[in-house]
């Protein structure tokens, strides 16, 4: 039997989503306009920039941005091209590589990154008190857990 949601948990989650879509496009059209960086871009560069050593494998990467293997593939190409990542073998593996941070992709994030929070700041958490600020902690910490456990 379907466990419908009541009004309040549809209006949540339609808000959710509302809010995430809208969100979304606009820290996408705010990266491209201030830095020329895809919000795409900026994730696989935050993931890089993570990293003790500025580089991950490409299977390591697409299970940290949860992309398919040939979206990173596509992407990472087109990133290449623009000289912010390099592809390098993997010496373990043959078959593997990694995908590393170059330094003009170091420049890239590290210009784009104080506005991208600056607007991170001003369209999410300007608007929420510490104990709002707790609770969407508390909220994505359980969902993701969830996630984990059901994967």
């Amino acid at each position: 039997m379907t466990r419908w949601l009541d009004d309040t948990e549809q209006r949540a989650w339609r808000g959710y989503l509302d809010m995430n879509a809208e969100l979304t496009a606009r820290l996408h059209r705010r990266l491209q306009a201030d830095s020329g960086l895809s919000l795409a871009d900026f994730d696989v560069l935050v993931k890089l920039t993570d990293q003790p050593q500025p580089r991950l494998r490409a299977g390591e990467l697409a299970e940290a941005l949860q992309w398919e293997k040939s979206r990173l593939s596509h992407h990472l190409a087109r990133m290449q091209k623009r000289g912010l990542v390099a592809r390098q073998d993997c010496p373990d593996d043959g078959r593997g590589a990694f995908v590393v941070l170059t330094d003009q992709g170091r420049a890239a994030i590290d210009q784009a990154a104080p506005a991208h929070v600056e607007t991170v700041r001003d369209l999410v958490f300007d608007q929420l008190t510490t104990e709002e600020v707790a609770a969407l902690t508390s909220i994505t910490d359980r969902v993701r857990a969830r996630l984990d456990a059901t994967a």
